[in-house]
This record gives structure tokens, sequence and C-alpha cells, in this order.
């Protein structure tokens, strides 16, 4: 069989002898499957390769094609852009939350009232003790709303430390003995009892226990947002029925 094979090959160059190129010769290879002989490649091949293996590129994957370059190179561009949005994703989450901080310290550290104009004091008569306190209050530049139903106020002296109530209710409030109150609100934005913007209530306090002459007290207001804001006055020596305090 296989003489028989070279034969047909001999009689393919004869036949086909002026179809070879000048300097070219004929490369067979032979498949044997199930004692059959058959031709695999049939080709030109120069003289000089003669009895060396010439393989197709198609059947090799040794090439790097550009196609493959580009797969790469898009893989890369993909790692890389997920990998910057996990870390600018976090920068940015960091940065919202320490933002957020440091408002909610300033917040806490700032007072958001202030006292608008003097603080008085009232006795019953001239030469008793002072027993009411009174002064306006207002939002400080670029305070928040307060509300007022959720402050708290504590008085102290050399004799007397107390916490004082608020009166509650709508507007104007009563400050009975022991109770703080807002008896008037001017610029009224809303009906309930929120300093707002443009706002001031009056502010009305009475300790239980009247404050004599020359004699230093506190007044410390602690509203639910914001640092407490802290009143401190001395009584006269000679006590009228009302009293700017200093």
């Amino acid at each position: 069989m296989f003489e028989l094979l070279v034969r047909l090959v001999n009689t393919y160059r004869s036949s086909e002898k002026n179809l070879i190129p000048k300097g070219y010769i004929y490369e067979v290879n032979f498949i044997k499957n199930k004692g059959i002989y058959s031709t695999k490649q049939l080709r030109f091949m120069p003289s000089h390769l003669k009895g060396e293996s010439m393989r197709s590129l198609k059947l090799t994957d040794e090439g790097f094609t550009g196609l493959e370059a580009a797969i790469v190179l898009i893989a890369f561009v993909v790692v890389a852009a997920v990998f910057s949005y996990v870390v600018l994703g976090a920068g940015f989450f960091t940065t919202q939350k320490a933002q957020e901080t440091v408002h909610t310290s300033v917040q806490q550290a700032s007072s958001t009232v202030e006292i608008i104009g003097n603080i008085y004091g009232s006795a019953s008569s001239a030469g008793q003790d002072i027993n009411t306190i009174q002064f306006t209050l207002g939002l400080a530049p670029g305070g928040t709303p307060v509300d007022f139903d959720k402050v708290t106020m504590t008085f102290s002296s050399k004799n007397n430390l107390e916490t004082l109530d608020a009166a509650g209710g709508s507007i104007p409030q009563t400050a009975a003995t022991g109770k703080w109150a807002i008896t008037v609100a001017h610029h009224q934005v809303t009906e309930d009892n929120s300093l707002q913007i443009g706002e001031q209530f009056d502010i009305t306090a009475t300790p239980t226990v009247p404050i004599p002459k020359d004699t230093q007290f506190s007044l410390e207001i602690k509203p639910s947002v914001g640092a407490a804001f802290t009143i401190t006055r001395t009584t006269p020596p000679s006590i009228e029925k009302l009293n700017i305090l200093y």
C-alpha cells in the first residue's frame, strides 16, 4: 500500500512538474488510520528546507494576536476601574462622615441662643430680696430653631441650687415660684413654643428662694441641641422694685 502511494505521488509530481516553482519541492505527510494511508498535507516548500518540519501557524497557539492583547487590556482596565470606584467610594464615605462629625461637634459646642438687651431683677417692693428674673432671648447668628418645650433651666447661688420647671402651655405663660415661663413672644413666626429665626421670647424665672443683695447667681439655659448658655449676674447693694442686673 505504501509503495502504491509513493507511485501515486511520483505520478502527481510528473504530471504537475511544470507547476512546481523553481527552487521548491513537495513535502507529503502520510496518516495511517485503521490500516489505510492517506495524505495529510501536500504543499510546496523551499528546497533548502527539505527534511525539516513545516508546521502551519493555524495549528499552533504560539502567536499572541491583537484580539488577545485587547482582551487582556480590557480586563486590566475593568479591574482598575472597579478598584478605583471602591477606593473613591470609601474616601467619599469617610469624608461625609467626617463632615457630619464636624457639624455635629460645632452644634454641640456652640450656643444657639443669646441675650437681647438687659437682664432685670424684680422685687415685691424696694429693699426686699429679688424674687424674679426677666430677660429676652433670641437665636444666635447661625443658630438653629430651639424647642423651648425641651429647654431646662438651672438656678444656682451661694445659698441655693435648683432646676426650675417649665410652666408649659401656650404663650403667654405664667411663672409660678420654682418655675420659668415664656411671658411674651415677639415677631412670632409659628404658634408653638419653638424659637425661630427672627423671633424673640421674653423669659421670666422665679427661684424658690429670693436672691439677697450683693449676691452673685447663675442661670443655666440648656436647649436640647447645642451648648448650654449661662447667665451670671450680681444683685445690687440697694435693691429697688425693678433693677438692672450686671
